[in-house]
């Protein structure tokens, strides 16, 4: 580990991480009762390649890009109103630096480019003593509790029974009438909180991981969190054909907290425009 740690001291230091991303989810959270396991599982297939994907970490001692592995849609995927809004929802290449302490992530919205700026997240590390070995790699444990972004379509889900238990006994508590235009967040929620545990490796020596994630002292090579699970796959130490760690400056500035309202703003004159248009229905307010 000395060893590794010394020759990662060198000035021209660089190292490349590839991730797999997997998110498991519960087509009830999204179809309720009204859907059946047929239609659930055409729409798990459609959604599989949001679900499931390959990212690429370039980092040195202070700064990383973190970016989807471009890949080919399937045939047959189709498009659809939501399928610009999704991609939104899970976000687009990201720059972070630990030493200035920034986040920036590059964001398309229906044809406008964002650039969505903020200081990277308070992480309140608990550091634990037990280990297991990812690769060739030893990494120790790691927990904290992080606060949820309320558009982390990733998280969102059906709303609990404890919002109807205000209703009265017999009361119909599902709209049989929605659309596929109705606004989806009138049923989903996103959890305030939660609990994410984190194994990152001393022997690279790089407080950053993929996605906002950092903060510890090692790369982190796996992430668990809410319904996601973040694995590193390979790992490239001083590659000979470096990839730059640009600073990206394209697009409309904005916070986090205004980005999600843009689209949410979005989302809304959507369900007005295509809801306003079946069967006669008007928006509903």
């Amino acid at each position: 580990m000395l060893f590794v740690s010394l020759s990662l001291n060198a000035q021209e230091f660089q190292g490349q991480a590839t991730y797999h991303t997997k998110t498991t989810m519960d087509m009830g959270d999204f179809g309720g009762g009204q859907m059946s396991d047929q239609q659930k599982k055409q729409i798990a297939e459609r959604m599989k390649s949001m679900l499931e994907k390959t990212y690429v970490l370039n980092f040195n001692r202070s700064e990383s890009t973190y970016k989807e592995e471009e890949k080919l849609d399937a045939p047959g995927s189709g498009s659809s109103p939501w399928r610009g809004m999704m991609s939104s929802f899970t976000g687009g290449p990201q720059y972070k630096n630990v030493k200035d302490n920034v986040i920036l992530q590059e964001q398309e919205f229906f044809g406008k480019q964002f650039l969505v700026k903020d200081s990277l997240p308070t992480l309140e590390w608990k550091l634990g003593s037990e280990t297991k070995k990812i690769g060739q790699y030893t990494c120790f444990k790691a927990t904290t509790t992080k606060p949820v972004d309320e558009m982390d379509f990733m998280s969102m889900r059906r709303r609990g029974r404890k919002d109807n238990d205000e209703k009265k006994e017999g009361e119909e508590t599902t709209d049989t009438t929605k659309t596929e235009f109705d606004n989806p967040l009138d049923e989903l929620e996103v959890p305030k909180f939660v609990i994410v545990t984190a194994w990152y490796t001393p022997q690279i020596p790089v407080s950053t991981g993929p996605g906002e994630y950092h903060g510890l002292p090692g790369l982190i090579l796996e992430i668990q969190a809410d319904r996601t699970v973040i694995l590193c796959t390979k790992i490239v130490m001083n590659p000979q054909e470096k990839e730059e760690i640009n600073k990206p400056d394209t697009g409309e500035v904005v916070t986090r907290e205004a980005y999600n309202t843009i689209m949410k703003e979005k989302i809304e004159e959507m369900r007005q425009m295509y809801g306003g248009g079946r069967g006669g229905r008007g928006p509903r307010h």
